[in-house]
């Protein structure tokens, strides 16, 4: 397919010229950013698992944890709420995916790389911002649960799913949150869609990146919201088995958005010397663990 272009002007921040190329890309560059995420996973299945393992665990936990504080509803809404702090959560995969790309060795450790990123103060920043928000979705959403049911809680699973199904007022408390989330999602989307990946590839500011984001949004409405529609059905489907999906889910994502944001944004026309990519080294495969983990143990 033709690719379109859209340049912004140069601006000004702190003495500092830049500009980023946004492109204007079609549903198959989805379908081909998920193959590629797909295939950095086969690449490096053991490195991704170790470095995604948590969120499996984090989900069991807070299931315990919200069977044991009798803070059943919020059980949703936590599960959800990966998909607003999934950008920053998702760096170490970013880097990996990155790291493969330019031919150079992508193992768990090389995720550390991204404390030395271009704008490693700018990417805290704005996963501040991520998690405040974070914070909000699961405010409001106590919020609207006590607005319509009160503060009695449910006795079991069983008894919370009856009163979500099968009444009117659960069947309003779908309505409106999911109607909320939606928002915090929309907002989470256009603001970090291609703003991570940003910061870690490129000498960009928190409101460099968050403009291109706005952008590759703005000129990309139709594929950004089916990219969205992916992330939540994939998150809903890894959620499902305790969470215990989150583990392929979470990593495939994680490095299909690297390749989301390559076809996004134009790369730098003149990277730095350092940034210039090696010779590929080809692909480690699964089998290859434990010896994988210790490359100096063998030849490539």
């Amino acid at each position: 397919m033709a690719t379109q272009y859209f340049a912004r002007p140069h601006l000004q921040f702190f003495g500092v010229s830049t500009a980023y190329v946004v492109r204007k890309i079609g549903l198959s560059d989805l379908r081909d950013a998920l193959r590629l995420g797909w295939e950095d996973f086969q690449a490096i299945p053991t490195h991704a698992v170790v470095l995604c393992v948590i969120y499996p665990v984090l989900g069991l936990v807070l299931f315990r944890l919200v069977l044991g504080y009798s803070v059943l509803p919020l059980l949703f809404p936590l599960a959800a709420g990966f998909a607003l702090i999934g950008p920053f959560a998702a760096l170490g995969l970013y880097e990996l995916s990155r790291r493969r790309e330019r031919g150079e060795e992508a193992a768990a450790w090389h995720a550390m790389h991204v404390l030395s990123a271009p704008s490693f103060g700018a990417i805290l920043g704005l996963g501040v911002l991520l998690l405040v928000l974070f914070g909000v979705w699961i405010a409001a959403a106590d919020a609207i649960y006590i607005a319509i049911f009160g503060y009695a809680a449910a006795a079991s699973i069983p008894d919370f799913a009856t009163r979500v199904l099968t009444t009117a007022e659960g069947w309003s408390l779908i309505i409106i949150g999911c109607g909320v989330g939606f928002l915090f999602a929309l907002v989470s989307l256009c603001i970090s869609v291609v703003s991570f990946p940003l910061m870690l590839d490129r000498h960009a500011t928190a409101i460099d990146a968050v403009r291109t984001s706005l952008r590759a949004v703005k000129e990309n409405p139709f594929v950004m919201a089916a990219w969205g529609l992916i992330v939540a059905a994939l998150l809903v489907i890894g959620s499902l088995p305790l969470f215990l999906g989150l583990a392929v889910v979470l990593p495939v994502l994680g490095h299909a958005t690297w390749h989301l944001y390559r076809k996004v944004v134009e790369p730098d026309p003149n990277p730095p010397l350092e940034e210039q990519p090696r010779t590929p080294i080809g692909h480690r495969y699964a089998a290859d663990f434990p010896a994988s983990l210790f490359p100096w143990s063998h030849e490539r």
